[in-house]
């Protein structure tokens, strides 16, 4: 079993991780490189606090007490405009200080945001490429999970 904990971005703090539970549990996105026969428990489940990261000195060392052996951080920090300006510094926080290994990203990047940004640019402006490799390099998956598609959550025959 692998423990990991999630933090997502503050701008997105009611969400209910809807999307990133599915990627885990379907090994999806970030998750994809998870054995499928191997259970994952979320330990933890934070916004990092506002910028620049209120709570990012606290968040992943609680989480390691309950476990955690990697922190995601969740892909909304690369979904809003601009992207997260601290995304670098928290993950370099998190390994350095608090020791843990840091995956950048949870359920695939939805299609309409990858259009979104491409047209945009603001991921290429902000090098944000580095970063995207593992939430939006599967065309199908990023359809599944962009719910402006008619058939979000329809099951497929």
């Amino acid at each position: 079993m692998v423990k990991i904990g999630v933090i997502i971005c503050d701008r997105n703090r009611t969400c209910t991780g809807n999307k990133c539970f599915k990627a885990i549990n379907e090994r999806d996105g970030a998750f994809a490189d998870y054995p499928k026969d191997e259970p994952v428990e979320v330990v933890g489940w934070m916004a990092c606090g506002g910028c620049p990261g209120e709570r990012l000195e606290s968040a992943p060392a609680d989480m390691k007490k309950f476990g955690a052996e990697v922190i995601h951080l969740a892909s909304c920090y690369l979904a809003g405009y601009p992207i997260c300006p601290y995304l670098e510094d928290h993950k370099d926080y998190i390994e350095s200080v608090v020791g843990l290994a840091v995956r950048v990203g949870t359920h695939p990047m939805p299609a309409n945001y990858i259009t979104s940004h491409s047209a945009i640019g603001d991921w290429k402006r902000d090098g944000a490429e580095k970063w995207l490799r593992d939430i939006t390099g599967n065309p199908r998956a990023s359809e599944k999970y962009d719910s402006t598609n008619p058939n979000f959550l329809k099951r497929s025959p």
